[in-house]
């Protein structure tokens, strides 16, 4: 706490940060602050060539040269190891949100870290020691955690060291001597550093995945580019082709105007000629008639005579025989011809329409064939593509309980009450898990006690009757795993397997090379069976307990 004969903090803070003055500098008006303080603010002010100070707001030309304040300077330092602090700004001080200082009283600050040997959370201020002591020093600090009290067996009020894998939790050194006395027992750093090896392969495997599925995102981009590409083209050339076609029906039609305009014309000339023949012809014949009329009123006998054989030679009549009327038939063969032409040209666009229709509806985005990749070899590599199954409830037969988050499975005998639900197995123990199967994938299973089969399976499988027992039908793949005897079962049909004993095995997928494998698991990986086929929907994995009641 500060003596009463020292300043008050504020007399010693920058007005402009508000925290202890660092580096303090004296300006002409007598008031001090920070020396990169007054620096910033004064450069903002640059461009105006006038500088004030923030508080009095008095103006200086030139600028003034800062130099450091060294006695102000030597009354804060020995002020700040005497204990005088600045107040903490608010935002220092715990929210409702935040972990709180455990050594701070009244308004407790942040905590900046917390103690797993201590179990305390403290603030910046109270972590101090922590970085001076030798002994504090070897304390482990981590962030600060709301849950270090976890830390704490509930039962003898010590701190959890030590974990029990047979139990799978954490516990005191008392609890080995007691509940869990004789059982397999680890000092919990020595379990973290197994589990952080695990983690490390999830997450290598889970950015392989990321890896391959920015491949496939990649791929599917290109397709999209593709197809995009691909469609334009076609819609472009087929306008160019019904354009052509269309332009080549205009010509013909523009030819078959033509044609029937000039016959039409030529028609029309050669009737008009006749017509002004026969029309000559016509007069010719009137002058005649009046000619021998004026002759028959003659009453001189001999000028009759003699003027009838000029008067009574007709000339010869224009044949009209071939004149053969047929009112608006002329060019009906011309409109029964083209009229054929369309009835020939819809039937062929007709029946060319199909295949065309056909064409469009079986284009098929087809990814390129994935590049073979080889299967792991060692333990480690399969773990790299490790998928934690959970076993899905809705499906388990109602003689199998589910424990440690779905994720073990065993035969009791009894009828467990689960809800109805049309996706359970009625007719053999048997159990689906809930996560779907694509990609490359490896998990392993391991088992004591009754015989099982280890099963990867499609999941519309029926759930009774023979067709539901895995490996007994063409939609599952199932491995029968007994003491000393391994036999595969697909589609009814059995086949024996040698191989290792072991109570784990190991099952890996790359569902798009279509390549499933199980293996015997120990110090080794042991290839059991391979199997090389074409999976059409994603698959599941498939667990089948087989008891003496089968």
């Amino acid at each position: 706490m500060a003596q009463r004969d020292q300043p008050d903090r504020d007399s010693i803070s920058c007005p402009i940060c508000l925290d202890l003055l660092k580096d303090p500098v004296t300006i002409p008006c007598g008031h001090n602050y920070c020396m990169n303080c007054i620096k910033g603010c004064w450069d903002g002010e640059n461009q105006r060539k006038i500088y004030s100070c923030p508080q009095c707001r008095q103006a200086f030309t030139p600028r003034p040269v800062l130099k450091k304040n060294t006695m102000l300077a030597a009354l804060v330092e020995q002020l700040k190891k005497t204990g005088l602090q600045a107040a903490p700004a608010d935002h220092c001080y715990a929210g409702p949100e935040d972990v709180a200082c455990d050594v701070c009283t009244g308004r407790r600050l942040k905590a900046f870290k917390s103690c797993l040997t201590c179990l305390i959370s403290y603030c910046e201020n109270h972590l101090q020691p922590h970085f001076e002591s030798t002994k504090l020093k070897k304390h482990k600090l981590v962030e600060p955690s709301e849950k270090l009290q976890e830390n704490i067996c509930s039962r003898h009020d010590e701190v959890m060291k030590i974990f029990c894998r047979t139990d799978k939790k954490s516990i005191c050194y008392l609890c080995t001597m007691e509940d869990h006395k004789g059982h397999d027992t680890v000092p919990a750093a020595a379990e973290r550093t197994e589990r952080q090896r695990e983690l490390e392969v999830s997450r290598l495997n889970i950015q392989q995945r990321i890896q391959d599925r920015e491949k496939d995102v990649k791929l599917l981009q290109q397709e999209v580019e593709a197809v995009s590409r691909s469609g334009d083209k076609a819609v472009e050339d087929s306008e160019k082709i019904f354009t052509q076609l269309i332009r080549l029906l205009q010509k013909r039609s523009s030819d078959v105007k033509q044609q029937i305009r000039s016959q039409q014309e030529t028609e029309v000339s050669g009737v008009k000629e006749l017509q002004e023949k026969l029309q000559q012809e016509i007069t010719e014949l009137k002058r005649k008639d009046a000619e021998l009329k004026q002759l028959s009123h003659t009453e001189d006998h001999n000028q009759f005579l003699h003027n009838y054989p000029s008067v009574s030679q007709l000339s010869e009549p224009t044949d009209s025989s071939s004149i053969n009327i047929r009112p608006l038939r002329y060019f009906e063969d011309v409109t029964a011809a083209v009229s054929q032409l369309r009835d020939k040209l819809q039937n062929i666009l007709r029946d060319k329409w199909t295949n065309i229709s056909l064409a469009v509806t079986q284009v098929d985005v087809l990814l390129p064939e994935p590049e073979p990749q080889p299967e792991p070899k060692t333990r480690a590599e399969f773990l790299r593509y490790s998928r934690e199954i959970t076993l899905d409830p809705n499906t388990v037969h109602t003689l199998l309980l589910l424990s440690e988050g779905n994720r073990k499975v065993k035969y009791t005998g009894q009828q467990q009450s689960y809800s109805s639900h049309t996706d359970r197995f009625t007719d053999r123990c048997q159990v689906l898990s809930r996560e779907s199967l694509t990609g490359r994938c490896y998990w392993e299973v391991e088992w004591r006690g009754w015989k099982v089969y280890v099963a990867v399976t499609y999941k519309n499988i029926s759930r009774a009757g023979l067709e539901s027992v895995f490996g007994r039908n063409d939609k599952s793949w199932s491995l029968y795993c007994g003491t000393n005897s391994y036999e595969f079962w697909f589609n009814n049909i059995k086949t024996p397997i040698s191989g290792p004993g072991s109570s784990r095995v190991g099952v890996y997928l790359d569902h798009r090379a279509g390549i499933l494998s199980f293996y015997s698991v120990s110090e080794t990986m042991t290839l059991l069976h391979r199997v090389q086929t074409t999976f059409t929907q994603p698959l599941c994995s498939g667990l089948w307990i087989r008891t003496q009641t089968y």
